[in-house]
């Protein structure tokens, strides 16, 4: 298991809970991924690099302070928990539609004693209420992703700079030319300087 060093290397300003957090977070997905396989066996070792400061990412581009998120298709808890962990006082709401993942997410919750969190067993489409965020890794192509959730994200709020959040990796031209609106790609190597992310991306699609 590599260190939670490298959260601290990026994220230099973490408070002592929010480290023994961090600290506790591989070792939790270590456990559990051997009874429930959520995290590629050959990635667990790498784990802060390729899916916690992954996921951390999207704390570079955008300030989630005070913010209401959802997490779609979030798997094992990514981005949702990397994220939670980093801003107590944003709401995050992490759906599934595949129940053994969140009885996983629910676990590393409650063993993290995070009270922002929720994760529910559900579709999307099926998620109740207004987000100002909604975020994603590699769930499916952006067209279907946008028809999912463009009824859950605040519209009205131009100020708070609301929309679709989205790590992806590759060349995503052709996807997003598919949906026909303006949007935003990053490059996450302007931000980690692991090779890992070389090719990784974020989308931000406003709304």
């Amino acid at each position: 298991m590599d260190s939670s060093a490298i959260i601290e290397k990026y994220f230099i300003d973490l408070s002592e809970q929010q480290k023994a957090q961090f600290k506790e977070l591989g070792s939790l997905y270590a456990e559990w991924n051997d009874k429930i396989n959520v995290v590629s066996r050959k990635d667990i070792e790498n784990i802060y690099e390729k899916h916690i400061l992954h996921a951390l990412a999207i704390a570079k581009f955008q300030d989630l302070s005070e913010k209401k998120i959802l997490d779609v298709g979030t798997g094992g808890g990514f981005p949702g928990i990397p994220l939670a962990i980093l801003f107590p006082d944003a709401e995050f709401t992490l759906v599934d539609s595949i129940g053994k993942k969140i009885k996983v997410v629910n676990a590393v919750i409650e063993a993290l004693g995070l009270e922002n969190v929720e994760a529910f067993h559900q579709r999307a489409e099926k998620t109740k209420g207004k987000f100002n965020f909604v975020v994603s890794r590699a769930v499916t192509r952006m067209k279907p992703f946008l028809h999912w959730v463009n009824q859950k994200i605040y519209s009205n709020k131009p100020e708070d700079n609301c929309g679709v959040i989205a790590l992806k990796g590759g060349d995503l031209e052709e996807e997003m030319s598919e949906i026909k609106r303006m949007y935003q790609e990053v490059s996450i190597s302007d931000y980690f300087e692991e090779e890992f992310f070389d090719t990784k991306k974020i989308i931000f699609v406003p709304f």
